[in-house]
């Protein structure tokens, strides 16, 4: 194990020292928040692809694949296509409105008042996102070192806390384009074939396995129905999602980049229902099907392979985390603390600015890693988090984007209204139900239309802000440092 070992060791240091790299480049907001909004489409791709695919998609698609054969593939499958559909139909007008996080989106669309209650409720989601991906490193490091979990998330919780906290977007973006190579070498161009092939191939795999492991739609329709409602809707609105297409150094660059991330997406699903597969032709009786991957990687893969895997996996859950945690403090610090206090952010001194952004992250880093300590059920708290997520703000922001009526009394209602819902519907049909996520949204609809027709119109003004925005018309940032107006070569691959 000892070269497997380096391996790690030798990439977790890396990681810290992109962290010290990315501090000396974040000398603004824009820079600490949202790289300057200077990624070229290569780079944008990797950090976008790195984020959304996780350590849910990585160990749990692989478990999916182990319980359900192929059809397993379709967490991670909605996942890309939510992703393919925010590029597509959405993320050009995100990434033109200059704007740095979905509550101050929805206070330029429905002039105001609008941003606390969605900022808190996207808050919840993220820092529970930030939650079960930091909970995720017990997992491997118990595989690595036999560490206690206590110890384990201790340990990669702090690793990326450290890093996010230097840095923010620079560090995390130059972070997650490592994560990218390593995943797509350590699954797809490795663990895939490996396992394959010690399965026997797939003549064998379908020799040993029953018919419906095989069946694209094996996992059932009503499973399939809800990930999409829940994960492809989820993509479509999650601050985490959102904060990376404002790093675009262009509208094109946000829509073609996303949909080179979501098509990557796809081919990652499948990967992982196939190695899936093939452990459970390897290892048709684990106590769980989420141990697939830590099986197969321990027991058939070779020396140093093994290592670079495991550190795929790492990388997986790391990307997600960081990218979870800034969000997390993003929407605290700018959508909760300075409405609260009344501050306005972008008038602001830009070195105080990231002074308090990096606090920002360090607190809610050490909050997310307590938390994780203390929660067992990863699976529930998920769950909640997308549930309030899609069950509360997904109406009023699509609705924003797409419906001229809806007004700021419309918003309100439909966030309070579906956020509500989905937490008593939990309470009454339990948490893991598909209940509480369908009739949360049509409640939020039904609030969100009653409401904005029975309220005034938005204010022509505030429409042609609005719109102007939508069209790229917005002034510089204030917060942008004039030396980043030229882009380097070295972000712009």
């Amino acid at each position: 194990m000892a070269v497997d070992y380096t391996v790690i060791v030798l990439y977790l240091a890396g990681m810290l020292a992109m962290g010290w790299w990315g501090m000396r480049r974040a000398k603004s907001k824009s820079e600490f928040l949202v790289a300057g909004r200077r990624l070229g489409p290569w780079m944008y791709s990797g950090t976008m692809a790195a984020i959304v695919l996780g350590g849910a998609s990585t160990i749990g698609g692989v478990g999916l694949g182990y319980k359900y054969g192929l059809s397993g593939a379709w967490m991670v499958f909605t996942i890309g296509l939510g992703l393919l559909a925010l590029s597509v139909f959405f993320s050009a007008r995100i990434a033109r409105l200059k704007v740095y996080t979905v509550s101050e989106m929805l206070d330029l669309r429905y002039g105001g008042r609008a941003g606390v209650i969605s900022g808190v409720v996207m808050w919840a989601y993220t820092l529970m996102l930030a939650v079960t991906s930091t909970i995720a490193y017990a997992t491997i490091f118990d595989v690595l070192f036999d560490l206690p979990r206590t110890i384990a998330i201790v340990l990669g919780g702090a690793i990326v806390v450290a890093y996010s906290t230097l840095g923010g977007m620079w560090s995390i973006t130059l972070t997650d384009m490592v994560q990218f190579v390593v995943k797509t070498i350590g699954v797809l161009i490795l663990l895939l074939p490996i396992a394959v092939i010690k399965a026997g191939g797939f003549a064998e795999m379908k020799a040993q396995l029953p018919t419906e492991y095989f069946a694209p739609l094996g996992i059932g329709g009503e499973t399939i129905f809800t990930y999409v409602l829940i994960y492809t809707f989820g993509m479509l609105i999650g601050q985490d999602i959102w904060q990376r297409v404002f790093t675009a150094r262009t509208d094109k660059v946000a829509k073609w980049g996303g949909t080179v991330a979501g098509t990557y997406c796809l081919v990652y699903a499948l990967a992982g229902a196939v190695i899936g597969t093939a452990a459970k032709v390897l290892y048709p009786k684990l106590p769980s099907a989420d141990d697939a991957f830590a099986t197969i990687v321990k027991h058939e893969l070779p020396m140093g392979v093994r290592g670079l895997v495991l550190a795929a996996a790492l990388a997986a859950v790391m990307s997600t985390s960081s990218g979870a945690l800034i969000a997390c403090a993003t929407v605290a610090n700018n959508d909760i603390w300075s409405r609260l206090r009344g501050a306005v952010s972008s008038k602001g001194d830009d070195h105080d600015e990231v002074k308090g952004n990096r606090l920002f992250i360090l607190i809610m880093g050490i909050a997310v890693i307590c938390i994780a300590i203390a929660l067992n059920d990863v699976v529930q708290a998920l769950t909640v988090a997308y549930n309030l997520l899609v069950g509360g703000l997904l109406v009023p922001i699509l609705g924003g984007l797409l419906w001229r009526r809806g007004t700021v009394q419309g918003a309100l209602a439909g966030v309070t209204v579906g956020g509500l819902s989905v937490i008593g519907l939990m309470g009454a049909y339990g948490i893991l139900a598909n209940e509480p996520v369908y009739y949360g949204l049509l409640a939020s609809l039904a609030a969100y239309v009653i409401v904005s027709l029975a309220t005034r119109p938005t204010d022509a003004a505030v429409l042609a802000t609005w719109r102007a925005r939508l069209a790229g018309e917005s002034p510089t940032e204030p917060d942008a440092d004039p030396a980043s107006a030229s882009p380097p070569a070295t972000v712009t691959s």
